[in-house]
């Protein structure tokens, strides 16, 4: 089949099936309590800094109207700085333009200019960015803290007329299923080859990273591989992290390709509706971020920590990524805040404080045992856990050892904390 085949097919889904993908479509979901999803103070997305790094919550795969998302790029600000973000990217399709006949921009960085002014005074760093969109082998690809989008793609007029004997070859006598202006144009501009694209986005020294690698549209068995193009990609130092998480969707094939590849690990919401459509429909529900451990809160160290893989991806109520990224972040959540011995007991009773938003499932591993507790709890986020151990013997220093369930270090593999505290009072 020709690559322009492949080209309309994946418009066909991106613009017609939203009874099961979700990119581009409209769903406007059953919001459980409104008042939880317009609490700013619930919606926020909380984590603290390490002992080394300051914890910067980025979104990094985002659209708008100006290819085909529903909302000015003002209103992803807005969500943004609702959401906590940090760090925001508004990362238009290059090559797919559904409402170009609506705005006729010829300028690729118009949906970076006005978020960056919708920005000005508020806590959200924007920064530039684009999807470099292709069928496979290539898949799509975010290219950020790029300097000029209209490099990263190429109109060939000359092609024009070939582009659009393709696209009717295809439709045969069918009726477009929108407007064929819109399909012409797709395929023109994907003519240019995505290795072009990606070599002009390293020129201007940007961080890339593949898109929703277990895409069913593109991997109809939901598993993410490495083409030979995405190897040839990596070996050249042009492709620098890859998406485990994409909206609703987590790729364990993806995490193990990262951790094979050193790529960074990637989590993003690819929001196309509003934020509160798509992610919040219930009281505590989040978007997909990552949390980038920079040496401080500017657009300089922020690529220079996603360069070095200082990333852990926060989905749903899971934490995905290297051990030496995600067990500093695990130590700055957890603690045990006091502990003191009840009167005329052996048992000793320790507070365990979480500072993060994360309702952290453990499982303990030490030798001890508790008197109010079995061997699995909860501790919900931004709370205290109360926990009654049992030591026989009074002792002076305690280290408690536990398995975080919804932590990972990798596939299939939880991370592994101790909480240590010294006994003052006895």
């Amino acid at each position: 089949m020709s690559k322009i085949f492949f080209q309309i097919i994946l418009v066909f889904f991106l613009v017609v099936s939203s009874a099961v993908f979700t990119h581009g479509a409209i769903n406007i979901p059953q919001i459980e309590d409104d008042s939880s999803s317009g609490n700013d103070l619930e919606r926020g997305i909380e984590f603290p800094n390490t002992e080394k790094h300051i914890t910067l919550i980025a979104d990094l795969h985002t659209h708008s109207v100006f290819s085909d998302g529903h909302v000015w790029p003002n209103i992803r600000v807005a969500e943004a700085e609702r959401d906590g973000i940090d760090v925001l990217a508004v990362t238009e399709h290059l090559e797919y333009q559904p409402h170009f006949l609506d705005i006729p921009h010829k300028d690729r960085n118009r949906s970076f200019q006005e978020a960056s002014l919708a920005a000005k005074e508020k806590n959200v760093i924007v920064i530039s960015g684009a999807e470099i969109t292709r069928e496979i082998p290539a898949g799509h690809i975010n290219a950020i803290l790029i300097q000029d989008a209209n490099n990263l793609f190429e109109i060939d007029l000359t092609k024009k007329e070939d582009a659009e004997r393709q696209v009717k070859e295809m439709l045969g006598d069918d009726e477009p299923w929108t407007n064929i202006d819109v399909i012409n144009r797709y395929a023109l501009t994907g003519m240019w080859p995505a290795e072009s694209a990606i070599k002009e986005a390293n020129k201007q020294g940007a961080f890339l990273f593949w898109n929703h690698p277990n895409w069913l549209i593109q991997a109809p068995d939901g598993i993410a591989r490495l083409s030979n193009f995405h190897i040839n990609m990596i070996k050249k130092k042009w492709l620098h992290g890859i998406e485990v998480v994409n909206g609703d969707d987590y790729s364990e094939e993806a995490f193990q390709i990262a951790i094979d590849n050193k790529l960074t690990l990637i989590g993003t919401s690819d929001v196309h509706n509003l934020i509160e459509w798509d992610y919040l429909h219930k009281k505590g529900e989040h978007r997909p971020v990552t949390l980038v451990f920079a040496n401080k809160p500017n657009k300089e160290s922020f690529k220079r920590a996603l360069m070095l893989g200082r990333t852990v991806v926060w989905y749903k109520n899971s934490l995905l990524g290297l051990k030496k990224n995600l067990l500093p972040l695990l130590n700055a959540s957890l603690s045990i805040s006091s502990g003191s011995y009840l009167p005329r007991s052996q048992i000793l009773e320790l507070k365990i404080r979480n500072i993060s938003d994360a309702n952290f499932r453990l499982q303990n591993l030490s030798r001890f045992t508790f008197q109010n507790n079995d061997d699995f709890f909860e501790i919900p986020s931004h709370s205290t856990k109360t926990l009654e151990v049992k030591t026989i013997k009074k002792i002076d220093k305690i280290t408690l050892s536990f398995r975080v369930l919804n932590a990972l270090v990798s596939p299939k593999e939880n991370a592994k904390i101790n909480l240590q505290y010294t006994i003052i009072d006895q």
